[in-house]
């Protein structure tokens, strides 16, 4: 992992701060009903990476939102969602996107709860599922995130 770009972020506040090494796995936006209520947006924005590849820099992030198998975590003075951890997919983070250090990985390859969303707020994303695409599908879709050419970011 050494050479590999490092993209900082932070929570609102800057209280809790991390730092990403290398690209993520995929891209992607949620248009569910809890991530609008959650981001108070039409969408949710996330970059999902191996849990080795995200380090928190500072801050003690606490859980919010559901307390369930989704662990989303927040800064517990702003109050941002700033990642989320799901059972049994621990060696995974799914990072918040807007927190990240500028717009480095463009527009979102997957969206899920097209169900829900805002008919204007679609993003003709690559792939798109009404809810969440089962958990064998995703080392296909992360396969086409990562093969995906230049022009397509």
């Amino acid at each position: 992992m050494s050479g590999d770009p490092t993209y900082d972020g932070e929570c609102r506040c800057g209280q809790v701060r991390f730092r990403l090494t290398g690209g993520p796995l995929i891209t992607m936006a949620c248009h569910c009903k809890g991530c609008q209520r959650m981001t108070s947006g039409p969408y949710s924005l996330s970059a999902f990476y191996p849990t080795a590849r995200f380090e928190l820099m500072s801050g003690e992030p606490v859980p919010g939102a559901l307390h369930g198998p989704s662990r989303h975590m927040y800064c517990p003075h702003c109050m941002s969602w700033v990642f989320t951890r799901t059972e049994g997919t621990e060696e995974f983070v799914n990072v918040r996107s807007p927190m990240i250090d500028g717009d480095v990985f463009g527009k979102p390859f997957l969206e899920t709860g097209i169900d829900e969303a805002f008919a204007w707020a679609r993003l003709d994303a690559a792939f798109a599922f009404e809810g969440f695409p089962p958990r064998d599908q995703f080392p296909a879709l992360i396969a086409a995130y990562l093969s995906r050419s230049a022009d397509q970011v």
